[in-house]
């Protein structure tokens, strides 16, 4: 049966049973409770012992000189409760002439140890150890957490075997529930609500509190812009009892099940919308979400040529970038450009505008260059109709092409070549 010392404030778990453990002759000797002592955390104990030794040694009066506790040290140069820095301020010894309780306040779960007495008279011999000493367990309760589909299900454990089925008490979000006695506790999933349990008459020590996830929080690492191929990091985060799984999503498609998202080498394909779900065995919530905006310079340009048959050539340039690029034309061996935007335009194109052309994809992530070769070939008419014709790198293209047996013009000769 459970043990309530008059303290309102103390309970030890479980019947605390007494043998006497004798160290030298039988009229010296410690007497300790024979079972472990389980307590919970922040409660107050008293580990009670008795002691005994000879009215006299030697012909002379046996006075006890020193009573102390240890749980460091050996036994004959023991360390002091009431001088270990672990303990400070939450130990008193309540002793007499045969008995000396050991009262400890504010219980740690570090408090768990085994525990000794010592004494020491004016006899020569010095001073008696009773060893083994007696156990203590400082326990938390918690809360276990099962969930069968729209419920959860809540028990009160201890890791110490609490005796005789002591009655229980349970709160919601901090207020007692009535009629709760049981150690289990049925709950519907998605409540919102936080539930903790407490042992019957020690209400002021109750189990952490248990509780879906709260807000959930999407971080970004490092915040401004992205570039490619750098190091990102997104993170999920949310206060929930028991912990919660984490399930990040791109776009709508769940992605990995952990609270880090990381990405080494960044790529442009990584853009998109991102956001994440924290979930336990009460409920689920999702956060906000995020888009990523990947930037990256120019890729290598595509260059395409328009032929209108008998009186111009339109180049058009084509680079995917991030931001998007601006595109300028040059000729080769000239310092101004030619023209600005993703299409030039060369009307009545002639011998003596043949040569290379390329057009510079820039943004703010760089540049690339791509060259198209122009020739005007002198020739004879064929018999050959091309209203339009679309040239697109990387192909290399040789192609004659003339108008009408009436007019006399020259045929172009188009070749793309790529730096």
């Amino acid at each position: 049966h459970a043990v309530r010392h008059s303290r309102a404030n103390l309970i030890v778990l479980p019947a605390v049973l007494c043998v006497a453990v004798i160290q030298g002759q039988s009229d010296w000797g410690v007497t300790y409770p024979s079972t472990p002592i389980c307590a919970l955390k922040r409660s107050t104990v008293d580990i009670p012992c008795t002691y005994r030794y000879p009215y006299t040694t030697s012909h002379q009066t046996t006075e006890v000189r020193e009573r102390i506790w240890f749980t460091k040290g050996s036994n004959k140069e023991p360390v002091d409760l009431k001088t270990d820095s672990d303990y400070t301020g939450r130990v008193q010894y309540l002793c007499d002439k045969k008995n000396c309780t050991l009262r400890i306040t504010d219980l740690r779960e570090s408090d768990s140890a085994e525990y000794k007495f010592r004494f020491t008279t004016n006899h020569t011999l010095g001073g008696f150890t009773g060893s083994p000493g007696v156990t203590l367990s400082v326990t938390d309760l918690q809360v276990q957490v099962t969930r069968s589909s729209t419920q959860g299900e809540l028990r009160c454990h201890s890791s110490c075997n609490v005796p005789d089925n002591p009655s229980y008490v349970w709160f919601n979000n901090g207020q007692k529930m009535d009629g709760e006695t049981s150690s289990s506790l049925r709950v519907s999933v998605e409540d919102n609500n936080s539930y903790s349990c407490a042992v019957t008459g020690y209400e002021d020590y109750r189990s952490p509190p248990v509780y879906s996830p709260k807000v959930v929080t999407l971080s970004l690492t490092p915040t401004g812009e992205i570039r490619e191929n750098s190091s990102v990091t997104l993170n999920c985060s949310s206060d929930a009892n028991p912990a919660a799984n984490y399930t990040w999503y791109k776009n709508g498609k769940s992605l990995n099940g952990k609270a880090q998202l990381v990405f080494s080498s960044i790529q442009s394909s990584d853009s998109g919308q991102y956001n994440c779900t924290a979930e336990n065995q009460l409920g689920k919530r999702t956060s906000e979400s995020i888009f990523i905006d990947v930037k990256y310079a120019p890729k290598l340009p595509s260059v395409s040529a328009e032929i209108v048959e008998g009186s111009s050539v339109t180049l058009t340039c084509i680079s995917d970038a991030n931001p998007a690029a601006n595109y300028t034309w040059y000729k080769e061996n000239e310092d101004s450009p030619k023209a600005s935007g993703q299409i030039f335009t060369i009307t009545d194109f002639r011998a003596e505008q043949s040569g290379n052309y390329y057009c510079e994809a820039q943004n703010s992530r760089g540049r690339q260059n791509s060259t198209l070769n122009l020739i005007v070939v002198a020739g004879k008419f064929l018999h050959f109709h091309m209203h339009k014709h679309l040239l697109t790198a990387p192909d290399l293209i040789h192609m004659l092409i003339c108008s009408n047996p009436e007019n006399e013009i020259p045929c172009v000769h188009f070749q793309t070549v790529f730096v």
